[in-house]
């Protein structure tokens, strides 16, 4: 059973969420602050995280940044926004994905079974992939450039998973929305991929407005150029 942490302070939502989750086979802790929630992140260890973007104390963004020091944990961000600013930030602070309040919970349980899905690329079979000076160990999710571990959030690092396992094949945006989001590519759009790929590369490249790694085919995709 996948353990959730939801931070919420909307009692009228609760409620709602959080017997939805139990009646979709989900493990719920609820909790309504930054520092509840900080706290129990000290002393659990959660599959998925469901952060309201604004809260008594603080912002889910507060929450998101101190859990991505040391964790790839998939997070959702529940937002009453949908402005644009609000989402890429987000996104760029960690998050995995976001969904706008109001929304059905049919929806949300979707995503959430999607998100859980992608983690599992974790798992390959191949313990390390290794090329450029790029590694990844895969049975400890770590990333490691000249000797340095990569900070990633879990999307970056999925993403730089799927591009290295397929060394100088194109993938189609499609392709990617369809193997990292979910099965139909419906809830990630091509802006957020691109928000992606630029973080990624900014991480990863000696000069990421050159890229030599993660290479642009332009109106198809993009594929990681094994430097062989």
């Amino acid at each position: 059973m996948n353990n959730i942490l939801l931070v919420e302070d909307d009692l009228s939502l609760i409620d709602g969420l959080e017997f939805s989750l139990n009646k979709n086979g989900f493990q719920v802790d609820v909790v309504r602050t930054v520092q509840e929630a900080l706290s129990r992140l000290l002393i659990q260890n959660y599959d998925l995280l469901l952060l309201d973007l604004v809260l008594p104390d603080g912002t889910g963004f507060d929450i998101c940044k101190k859990a991505r020091q040391n964790s790839t944990v998939p997070i959702i961000f529940l937002t009453a926004s949908d402005e644009e600013v609000n989402i890429v930030m987000a996104l760029d602070m960690g998050g995995d994905d976001y969904i706008t309040k109001p929304f059905k919970l049919n929806e949300l349980i979707s995503r959430i079974n999607a998100l859980l899905r992608r983690a599992e690329i974790t798992h390959d079979s191949q313990n390390e992939l290794k090329s450029n000076g790029i590694i990844i160990k895969m049975d400890e999710n770590r990333v490691i450039k000249e000797n340095s571990v990569v900070e990633l959030t879990g999307a970056e690092y999925r993403l730089l998973c799927l591009l290295m396992q397929n060394p100088n094949m194109t993938l189609t945006r499609s392709l990617i929305l369809d193997r990292l989001w979910d099965e139909n590519g419906n809830f990630v759009d091509d802006n957020t991929l691109s928000v992606y790929i630029r973080r990624l590369r900014r991480k990863i490249e000696e000069d990421p407005q050159k890229p030599l790694n993660i290479v642009t085919v332009r109106g198809v995709g993009y594929k990681w150029n094994d430097q062989k």
